[in-house]
C-alpha cells in the first residue's frame, strides 16, 4: 500500500519511532540478563565453638558476632560443640536452651547449623541418647538447627557436611558416618565443600593432634585414633576445609593433605597452648576469646579471625 502526503510520513516516523524503542527494550533486557548470568555466587558465615557457658564472655563474642555481621553480612553460623557445659541438656525442655543459647545469641538472626561436642554427652562423654534433645530442639527454635548427629546443608555453591567426631572417639557409629560421609562429598557438585565436627585434626592447643590427643596414643577413646583414620580417608582431599572446636583457642593451620583446617574453639572461653604440636599455622591465637568469619565468593574463599570486640586479628585468602 503506498503512504501520501502527512499523514504518511507521520505513520512512517511513528513505525521508526516504534521500532527503534522495540530495540531498545531489547537491548536493556540482554543487558540485564547478561548481569544476572554473571553475578558472583557469594556466602558469608561465621564458625563458633566452645560456647555453652552462659557467662560473660559468650555474651561478649556473641555481641562482637552481632557487629561483624552486621557490617560485613552473614548468612548463617556454624556451631561446633559443647553447646552446654559440663553435661549437656536433660531435655527439649532444659532451661540451658534459652540461658546458654537463645539469650547470648538473641541478636544474632541468622540460622545455626550445629554438632555435638563430647560435653553434650554426659560426664563420661557417651550418653548417646542426649543428641535425641537437641534434635529435638530444632523443632522449637527459629535459629537451632540439628536434624541429626551427621546431616549435610547446601546453601548456594557451599556444601557443608556435620558429622559427630564424639562417636567416632568411641567406635561408635563409624561405619555408618564413613558412609554417609563419603557418598554424600562424591556426590555434591558444589564449588565449595565444608566439613566441620567438634574435634580437630591437628591442633597445636592442649588436646593436640587426633591419635595423640592428651599427648597418649591408647587407649584409642582418649588418644583419637580413630577420628585421625575418619579424617584422613574421608575428609583430607575431598572438604576443602573442616572446622572444628575443642581447644580453646583459634587456629589456622594447613594447607595439609589438601584440605585447610580452622580451630575456633572460644566462644566462651580460652586455654593456652599447653600440649604444643608444633604444626605450621598460618596465625594463632591462645590469648583472646573470638570467631572466625568467612566470605566465599564464586571461587575465592576469605577467611578472618575476629576477637571478642569485633577486631579483626587476621585475614587471609586462596582459590579454588
Amino acid at each position: 500500500m503506498a503512504l501520501h502526503g502527512q499523514s504518511g510520513a507521520r505513520l512512517l516516523l511513528a513505525l521508526a519511532l516504534a521500532t527503534l524503542a522495540s530495540c531498545q527494550v531489547d537491548e536493556t533486557r540482554s543487558s540485564r540478563a547478561a548481569l544476572v548470568d554473571t553475578q558472583s555466587q557469594v556466602v558469608r558465615f561465621i564458625a563458633l565453638g566452645d560456647g555453652g557457658e552462659g557467662n560473660a564472655t559468650q555474651y561478649a563474642v556473641a555481641a562482637g558476632a552481632v557487629e561483624v555481621c552486621a557490617q560485613r553480612g552473614c548468612d548463617f553460623a556454624l556451631y561446633l560443640g559443647d553447646n552446654f557445659y559440663d553435661n549437656g541438656v536433660e531435655s527439649v525442655d532444659d532451661d540451658e536452651f534459652t540461658t546458654k543459647f537463645e539469650q547470648p545469641y538473641q541478636d544474632l538472626n541468622i540460622p545455626f547449623y550445629v554438632i555435638m561436642g563430647n560435653h553434650d554427652y554426659g560426664d563420661l562423654g557417651f550418653e548417646w541418647y542426649k543428641s535425641g534433645y537437641q534434635i529435638g530442639y530444632s523443632n522449637d527454635s527459629s535459629k537451632w538447627n540439628m536434624p541429626n548427629e551427621w546431616y549435610d546443608v547446601r546453601v548456594r555453591h557451599v556444601h557443608l557436611f556435620g558429622f559427630d567426631s564424639q562417636h567416632l572417639l568411641w567406635d561408635h557409629n563409624v561405619s555408618d558416618q564413613r558412609v554417609w560421609l563419603r557418598n554424600r562429598l562424591a556426590s555434591s557438585d558444589a564449588t565449595w565443600k565444608f566439613a566441620f565436627a567438634h574435634h580437630p585434626y591437628i591442633s597445636n592447643g592442649s588436646h593436640g593432634n587426633a591419635g595423640r590427643y592428651e599427648g597418649v596414643s591408647w587407649p584409642d577413646f582418649i588418644s583419637g585414633e580413630e577420628i585421625e583414620e575418619f579424617i584422613e580417608d574421608e575428609v583430607c582431599g575431598k572438604a576443602d576445609v573442616y572446622f572444628s572446636g575443642h581447644d580453646h583457642n583459634r587456629q589456622w593451620l594447613g594447607p595439609v593433605c589438601g584440605t585447610h583446617f580452622i580451630v575456633s574453639g572460644v566462644a566462651a572461653k580460652i586455654k593456652g597452648f599447653k600440649h604444643r604440636q608444633n604444626n605450621p599455622t598460618l596465625w594463632e591465637d591462645d590469648t583472646k576469646a573470638g570467631f572466625f568469619y568467612a566470605e566465599v565468593r564464586d571461587n575465592t574463599f576469605y577467611g578472618a579471625f575476629y576477637d571478642q570486640n569485633g577486631v579483626l586479628d587476621f585475614e587471609y585468602t586462596f582459590q579454588k
